[in-house]
Formats: C-alpha cells, structure tokens, sequence
C-alpha cells in the first residue's frame, strides 16, 4: 500500500490505536480513551523503530513490526507513568 492513500492511512491509525490500547491494557489494565490510544500506538511505534534500529535489530515482517511497535508503546507509557509521579512528589 502506498503511503500516499486514504486506506494507508485509515489503517496506521487503526494499527495505532490498537496497539495504544493493548499498551494500556498490559500496563495499567484499561485503555487510554480512542485518541489517547492512537497517540500512544504511534509515538510507541516510532519509539520501537528508534529502539530497535539502535539495537541492531531488523525485522522483515509485519508481526515482527507489530511487536516492535507495542513494545515502543509499553515503554512509552512506563516512561510516561515514571514522569509522571515523579513530578507530583
């Protein structure tokens, strides 16, 4: 699918939400509402490409993608949570 598409791009988000809701779902048990889902799920993919391409690590399938993502993700929201009640003490 070309970059440029609607249908690219209605399914990155639909990818990304998914993966900002499992995030939220492995972390804290709930999700993080639909929009919250999808900002978690992108900025968590990003997050797992830079993670990964600093690694070393390389992965030629979509699962492979997918799991990178989510594992982008659940760091993104660890971090996030660290900031987070660091700041109110």
């Amino acid at each position: 699918m070309e970059n440029n598409t609607i249908g690219y791009w209605v399914w990155f988000f639909f990818i990304g939400g998914v993966i900002g809701w499992l995030a939220g779902i492995i972390t804290t048990g709930r999700g993080f509402g639909i929009i919250g889902d999808i900002i978690v799920g992108v900025v968590g993919a990003m997050l797992g490409g830079w993670m990964a391409r600093t690694l070393g690590l390389y992965t030629g399938s979509s699962v492979g993608a997918f799991l990178l993502a989510l594992a982008g993700a659940i760091v993104l929201v660890g971090l996030t949570r660290f900031i987070v009640r660091n700041v109110q003490k």
